[in-house]
């Protein structure tokens, strides 16, 4: 599985966003350069919208690429919105968005890991497309490990949004609708990276 390695303060900063996006505590302590900078053309400011997209959700060009595909087939709404609702229900993110998980990548590592399940099946792919009425849930066999209580200690102040139903004393939750753009609070501007893959 390719996955992304460079820092996450480092790509944060050169996206101008900030990391808590992807669940990150850490804050930096670096000033950005007091450096003139010429104006960003069109497609600087397309490209830099694909590639916040991309890191807040942790997806990589192909994977992205396959998402707008999907998105591009749905029928109704408008396309920029229908990716960003595609990119929200991978089950790595929804885990992270029920507060089951600090950061994205942590809720990938534990899907990996066959630590969560999807109305009562294990399952191992972080990118499974979730609808509303599944049920994830933490493996019972594992709710009780010292690594969840710290989770839940971390996460106890996240705002869950009302497009999921969460159990915390249980390590559970469900979701209840796809959804709506004004849910998601990605710092990201969809118009641009449609215009971006419409060219």
């Amino acid at each position: 599985m390719a996955i992304n390695r460079q820092p996450v303060m480092k790509r944060s900063r050169s996206l101008g966003i900030e990391a808590s996006f992807t669940g990150s505590a850490k804050k930096s302590k670096k000033k950005p350069p007091m450096t003139r900078r010429r104006a960003p053309s069109e497609y600087g400011l397309q490209m830099k919208e694909k590639q916040k997209a991309k890191f807040c959700y942790g997806v990589l060009e192909k994977q992205f690429r396959g998402y707008f595909a999907k998105a591009s087939k749905i029928r109704g709404g408008i396309l920029g919105e229908n990716l960003l609702m595609l990119l929200e229900m991978r089950l790595d993110n929804v885990v992270y968005r029920m507060g089951l998980a600090r950061t994205r990548l942590e809720a990938r590592q534990l899907v990996s890991h066959k630590l969560i399940t999807v109305n009562g099946k294990k399952v191992n792919i972080a990118s499974y497309h979730t609808k509303p009425g599944d049920i994830i849930e933490v493996n019972p066999a594992r709710k009780d490990s010292v690594r969840f209580q710290d989770i839940l200690a971390a996460t106890s102040g996240r705002r869950v949004e009302n497009w999921l139903d969460v159990d915390t004393n249980n390590l559970k939750g469900s979701i209840l609708a796809t959804p709506s753009r004004d849910q998601i609070d990605t710092p990201v501007n969809e118009t641009f990276i449609v215009e971006l893959y419409s060219k």
